[in-house]
Parts: C-alpha cells; sequence; structure tokens
C-alpha cells in the first residue's frame, strides 16, 4: 500500500493494514492515530516507539500467530506469507540442522513457555540456530526483553514492505 492511501485509509482499514505487521493492538492503534505521515521513514519512526515496551500479554498474543523456526507457516493470510518469506533462509533440506532447530524449539518452549521468536528474514539456519542455542542461556526476565525486541524487529521489517513511498 502507498503512503498516501494509508494516510487517506479511515482508522479501521489503517489498523487492518498494520495488524499482520504484529498483532499487538496498541501498537496498530497508536500508528494509525498519529497520521498523517510525510514519509516512510518519519512512520518508521513512530513505528519503532510505538507501544513500547511490549508488555507480557501483548508479546503472548502476538506469539500465537508465529510459526515455530524451521516450520512453514499455512494458509494463504498476508502475515502466513510474510513468515514463509522471513524462513527462507531455513533450508528444509538441510536434516541436520532441522533436527537441531526441532530440538532447541522444544526446548526453548520447555523452559519459557513460548514458541522461540527471532527475526529470521536475513539470517541463514546456522545463525538462527546459533540465536537459539545462546537465548537459552537466558534467564526469564533477560529472554523477555529479547523477544520484545525481536517481535519490534519483525514488525519493522514487515511494515517497511507492507507500507510505501
Amino acid at each position: 500500500m502507498l503512503l498516501d492511501e494509508f494516510n487517506r485509509a479511515d482508522r479501521g482499514d489503517a489498523i487492518a493494514v498494520l495488524r499482520p505487521c504484529v498483532d499487538v493492538t496498541r501498537w496498530c492503534e497508536g500508528i494509525a492515530d498519529r497520521r498523517p505521515y510525510a514519509t516512510v521513514d518519519d512512520l518508521m519512526i513512530v513505528a519503532g516507539e510505538a507501544a513500547d515496551p511490549f508488555i507480557a500479554e501483548e508479546i503472548e498474543a502476538a506469539l500465537a500467530h508465529h510459526p515455530r523456526i524451521g516450520e512453514r507457516a499455512d494458509g494463504d493470510s498476508r502475515e502466513a506469507a510474510m513468515s514463509r518469506s522471513e524462513q527462507t533462509g531455513v533450508d528444509p533440506a538441510d536434516s541436520e540442522v532441522q533436527q537441531a532447530l526441532r530440538e532447541g524449539n522444544r526446548r526453548y518452549e520447555e523452559q519459557f513457555g513460548r514458541v522461540f521468536l527471532i527475526r529470521a528474514a536475513g539470517r541463514s539456519a546456522q545463525e538462527i540456530l546459533s540465536a537459539l542455542r545462546d537465548r537459552l542461556q537466558n534467564d526469564a526476565v533477560a529472554e523477555e526483553r529479547v523477544v520484545a525486541g525481536q517481535l519490534r524487529e519483525i514488525a519493522l521489517l514487515r511494515l517497511k514492505g507492507t507500507v510505501t513511498a
């Protein structure tokens, strides 16, 4: 969607454009309510600050839409398509890395009670696996901050591909 269209959209439609980026109501409303934006850069600045920090309930709700790393999102929604595109660096043909990701995902979920979240776009499966192993060393408080940061990175990356000049 062009920035001009986003600026002119009614509030509900603007929020609907933002939800696939990250389904955090406070974030979506905060961005929609600050329109109009002169540039995409202005939009991105506001998006980087909106709903900061994400609270635990927002993180958990947003994570409900994210597949495990190494698994492809099902469906034909914009969010599923974005997720599949972001995980292109995770090659399903590399069975050793796939097995290590499955095991890491299992351990992470047991330890933290949620799906492992990382900005996968631009990262190889090996880089993701290394980050997963590193983050298993975090305590719950440190990991909460990391997850919130990763969620924001994903949202901004998706937004940049959604609203253009």
